[in-house]
């Protein structure tokens, strides 16, 4: 009889190894790497990632425990994932446990399923939509309910009918003998930008060096490279983001664009919406309560959201069919985390669309030396957008010295006019200050002496 194979698991520690054991009991057909499995650790129970299965182990058999259980039949990482976290573990010099750990959505790390359950949705029945409520005056309680679920059309969830009557189930269930009412389950979407259902019109018709850029970038649509694409502010560097990306949505590919902050993700979700009406568009960031971030994890593993906006943790989803990845703003120094796993967004960026063989774009109004050093040595592709997109100018710049302005709870006079005039001709105006306290600066308007703190 065959020795059974030895399963190798990453499991979230700071030791710097896989930990060996035994399959379960029964195993079943044998395990992938990339599938999450249930082992015990020490005192507590874990759950760790397959690295490897292996036909013998250091340690002897007898010594092994035994894994409890394997909560996947397909990885939930697939082997390109587990390649690049297996290489940045490495690189990085981190425990691979971790590293692995931490690329997986919350819900997958407690040991959730990696699918979505179904809501579970009450709503009327065609005889409930023609049933009045005062035909049930004998039964306030339902008439209220019957009332409620004809102001909602789609149904409400027990959640909802719980901030609406309290006591609600026991009505619930006589409209539902009734034939009033019945249950159904939907699948909860991902957070999409499915607000915009009808586009923006023509796209805007791109200058020289847009038009430039884009047929560049098309001529290597199809495998490795790293561009970076240097563009003043202004001068459309979406525009072209929006032309590449249709144009791997036409060959049945998937972008992900990567923005590093969270605050950045609505406009760009926006913009992208109002260029693609219908599509799925998804994001992915700390910030979303864990099950629309796990919805729009397996909408990204499966295929049916092409287009995925996100900030760093957004780099380690799986994609189906991988075709650009695009980092915005790649100078920007929130691309590196900076606690536990300490990784450059940027540059993992790149080893993933090599091992991939899909093209990256860099794109930034200030590259950081590193890009630039790489186009110098013919590493990147080097684009240039010199001039601002369409008919806008150049920004004009005034100076104003402050020490001989007369100050209004901090604002000059001569700002506030200049800002009531471009006001009434119809424009906008954007304040940035350079305090985040209360009290402006105290300062002598006479010989501009300023004073501070001691």
């Amino acid at each position: 009889m065959s020795e059974p194979p030895v399963l190798r698991i990453a499991i979230p520690s700071p030791l710097r190894h896989g930990f060996d054991y035994l399959p379960p009991e029964p195993m079943g057909p044998k395990p992938v790497p990339g599938v999450r499995i249930e082992v015990p650790f020490g005192k507590r129970v874990v759950i760790g990632i397959l690295l490897e299965t292996a036909a013998s182990s250091a340690i002897t058999p007898r010594r092994l425990r035994r894994a409890i259980r394997i909560l996947d039949e397909e990885p939930v990482l697939p082997p390109d994932l587990m390649a690049l976290l297996r290489w940045a573990s490495g690189y990085y010099h981190h425990p691979i446990g971790e590293v692995v750990y931490g690329a997986l959505p919350t819900l997958l790390r407690r040991g959730a399923a990696a699918r979505l359950r179904p809501n579970i949705i009450w709503r009327l029945t065609e005889r409930g939509l023609a049933c009045q409520p005062g035909e049930l005056s004998r039964a306030p309680r339902q008439a209220e309910l019957l009332e409620l679920l004809q102001k909602h059309a789609t149904g409400l969830s027990p959640g909802r009918l719980e901030q609406q009557h309290q006591n609600w189930r026991p009505a619930m269930l006589r409209l539902r003998e009734k034939g009033l009412v019945e249950i159904c389950e939907t699948v909860p979407p991902p957070t999409v930008a499915s607000a915009a259902t009808v586009g923006s019109g023509e796209p805007p018709a791109l200058n020289r060096a847009q038009q430039s850029a884009v047929d560049r970038l098309l001529e290597s649509a199809t495998g490795f490279s790293v561009t970076l694409l240097e563009g003043v502010t202004g001068s459309g560097k979406t525009e072209v983001y929006l032309r590449i990306v249709e144009q791997m949505i036409a060959l049945g590919r998937q972008a992900l664009i990567l923005v590093p902050e969270i605050g950045l993700t609505p406009q760009l979700l926006e913009r992208f919406a109002r260029r693609f009406p219908g599509r799925e568009i998804v994001q992915i960031h700390s910030a979303l309560p864990d099950r629309e971030r796990l919805a729009a994890w397996l909408a990204a593993r499966d295929g049916t959201a092409p287009i995925i906006i996100g900030t760093r943790s957004a780099l380690f989803t799986p994609l189906k069919n991988p075709g650009l990845i695009i980092l915005d703003e790649e100078h920007d120094p929130s691309f590196k985390q900076q606690e536990g796993f300490r990784y450059s967004t940027r540059d993992m960026a790149i080893v993933r669309a090599r091992n991939t063989g899909i093209p990256i774009l860099l794109g930034s109004a200030t590259p950081s030396l590193e890009s630039l050093h790489n186009a110098a040595r013919r590493r990147y592709r080097h684009l240039l957008l010199p001039e601002r997109a369409g008919a806008a100018g150049s920004p004009e710049f005034r100076l104003l010295d402050l020490r001989r302005q007369p100050m209004q709870e901090g604002i000059s006079f001569k700002l506030m006019e200049i800002m009531e005039e471009h006001l009434q001709r119809g424009g906008q105006v954007l304040l940035f200050l350079n305090r985040r306290g209360y009290a402006p600066t105290l300062l002598c308007h006479e010989c501009g002496w300023v004073g501070r703190c001691h």
